[in-house]
């Protein structure tokens, strides 16, 4: 039993927190819940090795709040964020600073399940994950100029009508560039595409400009 991976559920609605402990149990999971990020915390320095599945809106911290509290509190353990519906910039910055991916509510299992492996593959071997992302340089430089330019809107954040009205191009457009540089990265959701993107250090220059 012990052997079972540990997701520890960080979310103020107690609906989620029942639906989302029951999906994972069933699954092969060990949960532990707790109604705050504050709560979370308070136990920070006797955590056991697991993935952290962190609510971005709660009351008293957001998962932001929680995430940075995590990191200068020394908590390696890698965080998932689940966010609602319009809080994919959030979420993108919670990606920034280090989470290893994010799902929107609500999800399905296949979904969840999915972005616990990526911890899971985190947390128990960092070695591998560093290799596997060493290549996002070179899977970058297939990009085109245009789908570069694209990528780094997404890198921000931004939706697809904000990127089109930057660039000087059709919302359709942007749809296309994003399509196709998925394809290119090989990358099935925006949550990968990113986490090549922040591996490369896309968007960096930007930010120190």
């Amino acid at each position: 039993m012990n052997d079972a991976a540990l997701v520890h559920l960080v979310d103020d609605d107690e609906a989620i927190r029942r639906s989302a402990s029951f999906m994972l149990k069933t699954s092969g999971f060990r949960v532990l819940s707790y109604e705050s990020g504050v709560d979370l915390l308070k136990t920070v320095r006797a955590l056991e090795p697991g993935t952290i599945l962190l609510d971005i809106r709660m009351p008293q911290m957001d998962g932001l709040e929680v995430q940075r509290a995590l990191q200068e509190q020394g908590c390696k353990l890698p965080v998932v964020i689940m966010t609602g519906h319009g809080d994919v910039t959030v979420a993108v910055q919670a990606m920034k600073a280090g989470a290893v991916d994010f799902i929107e509510k609500p999800f399905d299992k296949q979904t969840l399940l999915g972005s616990l492996e990526a911890a899971n593959e985190r947390l128990s071997n960092s070695r591998a994950q560093s290799s596997r992302l060493g290549d996002a340089q070179v899977r970058l430089n297939a990009l085109t100029p245009r789908e570069r330019d694209v990528l780094l809107g997404l890198v921000k954040g931004l939706p697809n009508k904000t990127i089109a009205y930057d660039l000087g191009i059709s919302p359709r457009t942007v749809e296309i560039h994003r399509a196709n540089l998925m394809d290119k990265l090989e990358v099935r959701s925006l949550s990968e595409a990113l986490r090549i993107a922040f591996a490369a250090g896309l968007g960096d220059e930007e930010a120190a400009a």
